[in-house]
């Protein structure tokens, strides 16, 4: 076991592809506020999260937890969007079916 500290500030790294795919994902969260009439206040007062929080967001900065994501998707009525994520995983049942189908019928791996 090492005896090393966890660092604090860690934050995870984002590839630029990704951080794009995060980027365009505040953008869409900022649509949204706006699309409602929801100003930045009136979410922070509804998440208790900060508005520098909630900048970030609409930003896709990746240092924002994704339980914060989720909370101002919550309040925008979107949180059920959430579950959706890798819901259809065509890679893996691609890769589940190739497997099933190099099985012998009655036999055991």
């Amino acid at each position: 076991m090492s005896s090393k500290k966890p660092e604090k500030n860690r934050s995870a790294v984002v590839f630029p592809k990704n951080r794009r795919l995060l980027e365009q994902l505040g953008e869409n969260i900022k649509l949204a506020c706006k699309r409602r009439g929801y100003t930045q206040v009136l979410i922070s007062e509804r998440t208790g999260l900060s508005r520098l929080t909630i900048r970030k967001i609409e930003k896709g900065d990746p240092s924002v937890s994704i339980g914060h994501y989720l909370a101002v998707l919550s309040v925008l009525g979107l949180a059920g969007d959430f579950a959706n994520v890798a819901l259809d995983d065509e890679l893996g049942h691609k890769l589940q079916d190739i497997k099933l189908m190099g099985k012998k019928s009655g036999k055991q791996p």
